[in-house]
């Protein structure tokens, strides 16, 4: 009869608003939930700093290191591949610097709160050592 397939037009009516409706509030989720990992993320990038594992204490005028722009102060966090996670004492450092003679070093430090990265190439110059910069291991 005619009233009964009004009905379940209807029904089915219903059926296809309360999808539509599902999908709308599941939409408005995901988007609330990228935007807070959006938010998360920059947040990270301002807080959660590596950790460092060395400070540079002294850079010698007119080295290698200071004409990388390496900074008094700055705290590394990669030294070439040395890093937080295998750092064990400077010789680790000495090591890398010695293999990396006329090859420039990738290093990332923290300087005013912000990483940078500096081109270093350690190599023979008027001064001692391939640096010329004195670095202290930060204790943690």
């Amino acid at each position: 009869s005619p009233a009964g397939l009004q009905n379940d037009h209807k029904a089915l009516m219903k059926q296809v608003e309360e999808a539509l409706h599902q999908l709308h509030a599941r939409e408005k989720e995901k988007h609330a939930r990228d935007e807070a990992e959006a938010l998360a993320e920059a947040m990270s990038q301002n807080q959660s700093l590596p950790q460092a594992f060395a400070k540079v204490n002294a850079v010698t005028p007119g080295s290698p290191a200071s004409i990388s722009g390496l900074q008094v102060d700055d705290e590394i966090v990669e030294f070439g591949s040395v890093n937080i996670n295998n750092f064990q004492n400077l010789q680790n450092i000495a090591t890398v610097v010695q293999h990396s003679e006329g090859r420039p070093l990738s290093v990332t430090v923290i300087r005013g709160g912000k990483k940078v990265h500096v081109g270093l190439t350690p190599k023979r110059w008027t001064g001692k050592g391939l640096l010329g910069c004195n670095i202290i291991p930060l204790q943690r």
